[in-house]
């Protein structure tokens, strides 16, 4: 008889494979791509040159490299024909449901429109180019499904745009200021990729079956659209926005901490000490300044305050989506954007992954223990 063996809930902590695109180290409050820190990287390269190293595994060597390889994607923003005329229709479909849904839909258009091949069936540059092109769509989708969500006309991409200036131009129709547009950047470089997380480990899955690149794609989006992965950096600012005023945060968290409900842009499943992220993006809101950071910024302090006292040792720290919804809201980003802007970085993490897995011509097919009634039972008579 064969003995299943045990492994915790949600596979916690369960190494399933080797990787060399980057990890999480969460009781350091540290993650990187590749060899770098992911922080540094925000903080000193463009969004470009990070796209650059997870596709090539090394950061560009020369200006000219870099340039290349941006006006490489920059030409691939344009939608295919018969994506650009189904837009109008998915966002009628997805009115209540937004952006990420129609997001599905229009990545598997992609893929049959632009031929994408199982990756089993193709060879690593092809591969590459596939991933490449869904990457730099994926914004141009976005932003057209909210615009015509809006009633308003999609805005073509613009090629001399560097990547995130570009995204908050086709969202908003306006070249962006300067510093909305690197403050954006630096968020969506941060959430480019952080390891095994739900979206990235199906994303690989399916990988794992040798399917074309945007049916992966679109497994990983189905991944994020779950409230438990996706859709927290609105449901923070949705906090600040229930407690209103300073003198009713203490109240407004001591109900929510005794009453044992979950305080929305606080806690992580690895960080075990402040999210990196959190602290990075902080720094970029405190320097916007204004009364909303004051206030979150307010928020955390009593939070932390108050958890320490009713529920000694348990620290509870902001996550990168408390400070990331913040940062959005004083760049002018609508909240209904805020988690496909999240899969707009995400999606250069997730198609790195799948061009890793696609590698491995292993299936990824785990066992489940049964426990159900005993079998085998007489099956009972009609």
């Amino acid at each position: 008889m064969t003995t299943t063996p045990a492994v915790p809930r949600g596979l916690a902590g369960v190494v399933v494979t080797d990787t060399a695109l980057g990890d999480v180290r969460g009781r350091e409050g540290f993650y990187h791509y590749r060899q770098y820190s992911a922080i540094e990287l925000a903080q000193t390269r463009g969004f470009e040159d990070v796209w650059y190293l997870m596709v090539h595994g090394e950061l560009p060597d020369r200006a000219a490299a870099a340039a290349d390889f941006a006006a490489r994607t920059a030409a691939l923003r344009t939608l295919p024909a018969e994506v650009r005329e189904a837009l109008p229709a998915i966002a009628r479909a997805g009115a209540v449901s937004g952006p990420l849904a129609g997001l599905r839909t229009a990545l598997s258009l992609l893929g049959a429109s632009a031929g994408f091949r199982p990756v089993y069936d193709i060879g690593a540059e092809q591969r590459r180019e596939d991933a490449l092109a869904a990457c730099a769509a994926v914004p141009t989708i976005l932003t057209a499904l909210h615009r015509l969500g809006q009633g308003l006309s999609p805005v073509e991409p613009r090629e001399d745009l560097p990547h995130a200036a570009n995204y908050l131009y086709m969202l908003t129709g306006s070249e962006p200021e300067p510093e909305h547009a690197r403050a954006v950047e630096q968020y969506l470089i941060s959430t480019v990729d952080h390891g095994f997380n739900a979206s990235t480990f199906t994303a690989r899955v399916v990988a794992s079956t040798g399917a074309d690149l945007a049916a992966c794609l679109v497994a990983a989006v189905g991944a994020l659209s779950g409230p438990l992965h996706g859709g927290a950096p609105s449901r923070a600012l949705d906090t600040l926005d229930a407690i209103g005023t300073p003198d009713r945060i203490d109240g407004w968290i001591r109900e929510q901490v005794l009453s044992g409900r979950r305080i929305m842009g606080f806690g992580h499943p690895v960080y075990r000490t402040e999210d990196p992220r959190s602290r990075m993006l902080k720094s970029l809101a405190q320097g916007f300044g204004g009364p909303l950071v004051d206030f979150a910024v307010e928020v955390e302090r009593q939070v932390e305050a108050i958890l320490a006292e009713l529920k000694p040792g348990r620290e509870l720290h902001t996550n990168v989506e408390f400070y990331a919804g913040v940062v959005m809201e004083l760049c002018g980003l609508p909240r209904a954007m805020f988690t496909p802007t999240f899969s707009a970085a995400r999606v250069i993490g997730w198609s790195a992954n799948i061009l890793e897995q696609a590698e491995d011509s292993k299936i990824i097919r785990p066992a489940a223990r049964y426990v159900g009634a005993p079998p085998p039972q007489p099956v009972p008579a009609p």
